[in-house]
């Protein structure tokens, strides 16, 4: 596939790029930056010399123009070298610097500088249906997920099932962050259970034999690396009891389904559900991000049962989303989203499901999902749309 633009919009000056391996960073940056001088921790010739000698770096910059931007990818492999980089900034402010890592918990853990004030942070998410176009695949979506790696391969089950095994078992071995990978294999089949739920920490440290402590960690690991998210309940002049605890989302539809296992006893259309519920959260999340105003993503659950999937919370606006993997609407279906109108009339209220028809019933817009993901763009403000 030819290299697709993404709704990713950089900042002018210095910033931090975080985002999953495979999200398409280093692709993404070669082709908005072909000029600039990249450092690919990745290679391993380029992470030993930098290792030993940070001050290459400075050499190569000097021995290029002086204001050429820098690309520094992986930069949580060689966290040492952000000191180096931060003097350079300082040396002379017109240098730009652009810093990608798939976690920032080595950096937090190693204390280094992390130069406040002069490197914003940003973050790429997997594909968005608007960003393929024609190339968007609705089913494609809900069985594979939306990571560039996986999309654009010939094989995306083959390239999906050594992602997984590869990146989320062998590398976060391999970089220290877990001491046993059989606890931590089994703690990703437990937790996946969790995707699109609230997240029971003693009920996964149960199921995976692993101590409750150890599971608290492991979390606090996927969350680091970006590959899990928690949404926090939506509370703001609430006006009926709510539930306390956050939900927990993998950060891709298709690596959920990959994680997973899957039993005589589990039924498609549950795993099915939680995947679309995931691919809609996922959306949402990328479309909150890429914005970089002020909305904020939540969930919404009352102590007495009524569930609102997705809140996005503005300044000036709000919106209620309700998922459903069901190709029929009926009334029934939207008595959660009422009752939520009822506490915040100002909200615009959106059903989704699997059907092809739009409707709009008792003032509620019901939209199939595909139609939903390929129109959110972050130009568009579906906060104040309500057709």
């Amino acid at each position: 596939m030819e290299t697709l633009p993404r709704f990713f919009d950089a900042p002018r000056n210095s910033y931090y790029l975080f985002g999953p391996r495979g999200t398409g960073k280093t692709t993404w940056l070669r082709s908005e930056y072909p000029q600039a001088i990249l450092v690919d921790l990745l290679q391993p010739d380029q992470f030993r010399t930098l290792k030993a000698r940070p001050e290459r770096l400075r050499e190569r910059i000097d021995a290029a123009d002086s204001h050429s931007l820098c690309i520094i990818d992986e930069i949580q492999k060689a966290p040492e070298l952000l000191d180096l980089v931060h003097s350079l900034i300082e040396e002379d402010p017109r240098r730009i610097f652009i810093l990608t890592g798939s976690s920032a918990r080595k950096l937090r853990r190693e204390g280094v500088d992390l130069m406040a004030g002069r490197a914003v942070y940003r973050s790429l998410h997997p594909f968005m249906a608007g960003e393929l176009g024609d190339f968007f695949d609705f089913e494609k979506a809900l069985e594979i997920g939306m990571v560039p790696l996986v999309w654009d391969s010939d094989d995306p089950i083959d390239v999906l099932s050594s992602y997984v095994d590869l990146y989320l078992r062998e590398e976060i071995k391999a970089e220290g962050l877990v001491r046993d990978l059989g606890d931590f294999s089994r703690f990703l089949e437990a937790v996946s259970f969790s995707h699109g739920q609230i997240l029971n920490i003693s009920n996964v440290a149960r199921e995976c034999e692993v101590p409750r402590k150890r599971v608290e960690g492991y979390v606090d690991v996927l969350e680091d690396m970006l590959l899990c998210y928690k949404l926090p309940v939506f509370r703001k002049k609430a006006k009926r009891e709510l539930v306390k605890q956050s939900k927990f989302y993998i950060f891709d539809c298709g690596v959920y389904r990959c994680l997973r296992p899957n039993g005589p006893l589990d039924s498609p259309e549950g795993i099915g559900g939680a995947a679309l519920e995931g691919l809609i959260g996922q959306h949402l999340r990328a479309w909150v991000g890429y914005r970089n105003r002020d909305e904020k993503l939540y969930f919404w659950r009352t102590r007495g049962g009524s569930e609102v999937n997705f809140v996005v919370y503005g300044k000036d606006a709000m919106g209620a989303f309700e998922v459903k993997n069901a190709s029929t609407v009926h009334r029934k279906d939207l008595r959660h989203l009422k009752t939520f109108l009822r506490d915040y009339p100002q909200s615009t209220a959106v059903f989704l499901y699997r059907g092809k028809e739009k409707l709009l019933i008792d003032d509620i817009t019901c939209m199939p999902c595909e139609e939903f993901l390929r129109r959110l763009t972050p130009a568009r403000n579906i906060l104040q749309e309500n057709n």
